[in-house]
């Protein structure tokens, strides 16, 4: 199977000494029109790669600043074709598309469907936060037949065991949660991320699949940190919150934006 675009960008992120900058945001977060809008904002700031998020009405990993932008999608009307037409504007940026969605929504669209649309309009992978590989059958073959990467997710709980399934059913990279709880901006990067890297490396092998860290980065300094032992750092509900709090969609893009540039000198700075 030939390099998806994900693997390209963090390809070329480790190549220029850096961790890549993943971005995330609710598909039709204020609306679906005003969502593309702020994923270009991200990419000009600097993200390599952009989950767009499947907005879904009881998702359990996600903290109150991603339930109020999902939220605001959902009243807006956002459906899955304006989830994928949201990832066919984030693919024409030239950063990498993933979209990040719980299961319920891609079982009832279809595994299959699913993906052969997502891959029409551009997308390179999907992360699944409450899908486990033991129960990930038809997702293999689905993501297996239209070549897209599988993301999936280790926390700091997780056993050797778990981290070795976790692994090797991932494509892309694999997702690692800094921390037990929800999405959300912290004080400080839980002291657990550095740990749940180095073993889930291990658990890896001379594989060389990437590891991104996220939840809770919200500044310059976390990104850093976090690069300085991660291949990729993601960050989502500072994004989000950047939104919300403006009082036009003029000025939220702008805050957006030089958000992703904070965080964009962050990825390089740890590797300094």
């Amino acid at each position: 199977m030939s390099r998806t675009a994900l693997q390209t960008a963090l390809a070329r992120a480790k190549a220029d000494g850096r961790a890549a900058l993943i971005g995330y945001l609710p598909a039709g977060f204020p609306d679906p029109d005003s969502s593309i809008k702020v994923v270009e904002a991200m990419v000009e700031g600097g993200c390599d790669v952009v989950e767009v998020g499947l907005p879904y009405s009881d998702p359990t990993m996600d903290g109150p600043t991603i339930q109020r932008a999902a939220d605001t999608a959902l009243a807006a009307g956002t459906t899955p074709p304006d989830v994928l037409r949201v990832v066919e504007a984030t693919a024409a940026t030239g950063a990498a598309a993933l979209v990040m969605t719980y299961w319920n929504p891609v079982e009832r669209y279809g595994p299959d469907r699913f993906c052969a649309d997502l891959a029409a309009a551009g997308g390179s992978g999907v992360i699944t936060p409450d899908l486990i590989p033991e129960e990930a059958g038809d997702w293999f073959a689905a993501t297996d037949a239209s070549g897209l990467d599988r993301i999936f997710l280790v926390a700091p709980s997780s056993s050797d065991r778990r981290l070795r399934l976790a692994t090797q059913a991932s494509r892309g990279f694999v997702y690692a949660a800094s921390l037990m709880g929800v999405t959300g901006t912290r004080a400080q990067v839980s002291g657990t991320a550095e740990r749940l890297v180095a073993r889930t490396r291990d658990a890896i092998g001379d594989g060389g699949l990437p590891v991104c860290v996220g939840l809770g980065i919200s500044n310059r300094s976390q990104a850093a940190e976090v690069a300085s032992y991660a291949d990729g750092v993601i960050a989502g509900a500072g994004f989000c919150q950047r939104v919300l709090d403006a009082p036009d969609l003029e000025t939220g893009i702008s805050a957006v934006r030089s958000f992703a540039e904070d965080l964009a000198l962050g990825a390089r700075d740890g590797r300094v």
